[in-house]
């Protein structure tokens, strides 16, 4: 009975929070351009949410993250548009999408496709929600306990996590990752004062700017990867009254919903999994379940519903190891986690007690921008199919343009615009060579929460590094990271092993 007596407290706190007209007004503006830069292919989340940090130096802490957790979950909403009508997925996690989505749009039923990801996505994301209000607080009271070893073990799996669990070469991973922490620790030390990794350069002295290294990652190497490879496709007219579903398509739809919703909610906790993953297992569930799989890749309502359902249920469960652990499991959750050390607040599980109206207004706020992305979303196709039958080669400029604005904007450097733009170059490099970013972003973040929380451990125990397996839940977090790297190092020389013995079975 106190547990729920403090849920509807901590409703109401976020509610009063929530309804503010500045943060209405962020949750609005970042869920409207999420759902636009989700519509546009070449851009993406990480892109956006990277623009956009600059911004959020000025705002307060609940309206930062609000606005960019917006764009974070409205992209998802917006990524399927342009998947259905172009065959061209806006986001990574709509691609699945096009392949019934956009045969649907050749039927004629391109209304009918987009009616159902949309409804699919806001009850998928009503479930994350409700998992996330139910979970957090339990995950906090149990985490409250917690001192610098198990802290540092819990970043350490998180990190081993996403660099193995994701797609690719899990050695490529933790090598980003170590890249990753070398950039962090540059500056001076917190402890002793040496410099660090600075040449000298007095910009360097407080380290490596975020924004210039999350903008010039996500941002410019994004744009020139993009350039010369986004087409403009023809669009067919959408209609209001071409978007009401038959009573089939219903019944077809509503069971695919909620087993994507469950797979994707479960799958957003994991660190390194994501939304991608996410909707492509609930894609290949549907289709293992359905009584004539042969109906898939041809226009299955299944095929659209479950994968779109999948993402946006991951996107709101990945905020709940971010907010009540501070241990991001992507990319875009290492950038909110940014906002608020930005703004002086240390992320973990303190962060529902000494800041609940940041928290749960958060929470609360995703309530209020899913319901704006489920009325907008349907009434905008209009200015969706007119936006994607503008040349890429006209906007890439634009954004390029902004990039520089806002990584000047903060420091008034111009040092921070050549940096963006050396890791753009590094960025884009890196993904030629097949080298994952994210893990590189998640090193940059959590390094020097990792150096600390190693430090202070060290300290407390006199400098005996058995303190982090001698403590219980240290031990079995240290256990599951060897575990983790194991896996994935097997994964990855069986990986190698099938691939050399079909080579050489090839004339």
């Amino acid at each position: 009975m106190g547990a729920l007596t403090d849920l509807v407290g901590n409703i109401g706190i976020g509610l009063e929070a929530a309804v503010s007209p500045s943060n209405l007004f962020y949750c609005f503006a970042g869920v409207f351009i999420g759902m636009l830069v989700g519509v546009l292919p070449g851009i993406g989340s990480l892109a956006a949410i990277s623009l956009l940090f600059p911004i959020t130096f000025y705002l307060d802490p609940a309206g930062a993250i609000i606005m960019l957790a917006g764009i974070y979950y409205g992209t998802a909403y917006g990524g399927s548009t342009a998947a259905i009508l172009l065959n061209l997925p806006g986001t990574p996690s709509s691609a699945v999408a096009c392949i019934d989505g956009y045969p649907m749009a050749k039927q004629g039923r391109a209304g009918v496709a987009l009616l159902l990801t949309t409804t699919s996505s806001f009850i998928a994301g009503s479930i994350g929600i409700v998992l996330m209000m139910l979970f957090s607080p339990v995950i906090v009271r149990f985490a409250i306990g917690f001192g610098p070893a198990e802290y540092f073990s819990l970043m350490l799996v998180g990190l081993v996590a996403a660099s193995t669990i994701s797609e690719g070469s899990a050695v490529k991973g933790v090598a980003m990752v170590a890249l990753g922490i070398m950039f962090g620790v540059v500056g001076m030390d917190m402890y002793t004062g040496a410099q660090r990794f600075t040449f000298g350069r007095l910009e360097l002295f407080e380290g490596v700017s975020l924004v210039a290294l999350a903008m010039g990652l996500f941002g410019v190497a994004e744009i020139i990867a993009s350039v010369g490879t986004v087409r403009v496709g023809q669009l067919g007219k959408v209609t209001l009254r071409s978007m009401i579903p038959t009573r089939d398509d219903l019944r077809r739809s509503w069971m695919p919903t909620l087993r994507g919703s469950g797979i994707g909610s479960f799958l957003g906790i994991l660190p390194g999994v994501g939304a991608s993953a996410a909707s492509f297992m609930s894609y290949a569930v549907e289709k293992r379940v359905a009584r004539d799989p042969s109906r898939f890749g041809k226009g299955a309502v299944e095929g659209v519903c479950a994968p779109e359902a999948a993402n946006n249920a991951a996107d709101q469960t990945s905020f709940i190891p971010t907010l009540s652990l501070g241990i991001p499991g992507s990319a875009a959750m290492a950038l909110m986690l940014g906002v608020l050390i930005v703004h002086g607040i240390t992320p973990g599980p303190q962060l529902m007690n000494h800041h609940p109206e940041l928290f749960w207004g958060l929470v609360m706020s995703f309530w209020i921008g899913n319901a704006i992305l489920l009325l907008l979303n349907i009434p905008l196709i209009g200015l969706w199919v007119r936006l994607l039958q503008v040349p890429y080669h006209l906007l890439y400029p634009a954004v390029l343009m902004f990039i520089c604005i806002g990584v000047y904007s903060v420091n008034n450097s111009v040092f921070d615009v050549w940096m963006a733009l050396l890791f753009g170059l590094v960025g884009y490099g890196m993904r030629l060579l097949q080298f994952p970013m994210p893990p590189l972003l998640l090193g940059f973040v959590l390094g020097p929460l990792m150096e600390e929380n190693f430090r202070r451990a060290m300290i407390l125990s006199g400098g005996r590094f058995e303190t982090f397996i001698e403590r219980p839940v240290s031990g079995v977090l240290i256990a599951g990271s060897v575990l983790l790297l194991a896996w994935g190092l097997i994964s990855f020389m069986r990986r190698q092993k099938v691939s050399a013995v079909a080579g050489q079975s090839e004339p």
